[in-house]
């Protein structure tokens, strides 16, 4: 008669658990030696206890082994890593492609093209989207040409500043040019005063050579110092000159 199935659960006992674990641990040792050998595998079995202790099988070395297993891993994750990316990715470009054939049908309504399939309350609301586009594109447009009125006019301003500040400079420059050729004030007053002495010397000359015709002349002294034969022969010349 054979043995009934052990249920598996947790074994209250303690000193039962722990002679069951090591007879079933010493089985599992057993049991990978056996498959290393008979198999030619490489085996590698990691045991803890539940006080903490290690128990370890390894056919080929357990650090070997290990290095082994996590190359495997990494690889197998790697795979697995690339494949669902390259699920995403294609998911991805079916999404983008169709947006940009949504976009394009839009573009073309937009343009007037390919009207026919649509129906009236999508014609009325395509209407609503230009009407408010060309609101917009008006709105932009005033903005724009205010912006530029305003930069005109602030250049202009500039401009003036310019043009005033050029004119200022030249009229300094004329003024300084115009000083420049006026002789200094002592060099006026040195001039004149040689001009007057020129003038006074001249005038002095004049008078002193002034040209005179004197015919029958005599010059005649007083008559009280001058006989009185000479003053009767004087009288009958003046009369004889009159």
């Amino acid at each position: 008669m054979g043995r009934g199935r052990v249920e598996l659960k947790r074994i209250e006992n303690k000193i039962n658990r722990q002679v069951t674990f090591s007879k079933r641990r010493n089985g599992l040792l057993k049991k990978a030696y056996e498959l290393s050998v008979l198999c030619d595998a490489e085996v590698a079995l990691i045991i803890f206890s539940s006080r903490g202790k290690l128990y370890e099988f390894g056919s080929a070395g357990m650090l070997k082994t290990l290095e082994r297993y996590q190359k495997c891993s990494y690889v197998l994750q790697d795979v697995t890593v690339s494949d669902r990316e390259a699920q995403n990715w294609h998911q991805e470009v079916g999404k983008l492609k169709a947006r940009v054939e949504l976009l394009q049908r839009s573009q073309r309504h937009l343009l007037g093209e390919d009207l026919g399939p649509l129906s009236i309350k999508e014609l009325q609301q395509l209407e609503r989207q230009l009407e408010v586009a060309l609101t917009h594109v008006r709105s932009r447009k005033t903005q724009v040409m205010l912006e530029m009125m305003d930069e005109l006019r602030r250049k202009e301003r500039i401009l003036q500043e310019v043009n005033k500040s050029l004119r200022k400079k030249l009229q300094e420059a004329e003024g300084q040019a115009f000083s420049a050729m006026q002789p200094p004030p002592h060099a006026w007053d040195s001039h004149a005063v040689a001009n007057n002495a020129y003038a006074l010397q001249h005038q002095s000359n004049a008078v002193d050579c002034e040209p005179t015709l004197q015919i029958g002349y005599q010059y005649a002294p007083p008559e009280s110092s001058m006989p009185r034969h000479e003053q009767a022969q004087n009288n009958y010349m003046q009369g004889w000159m009159v």
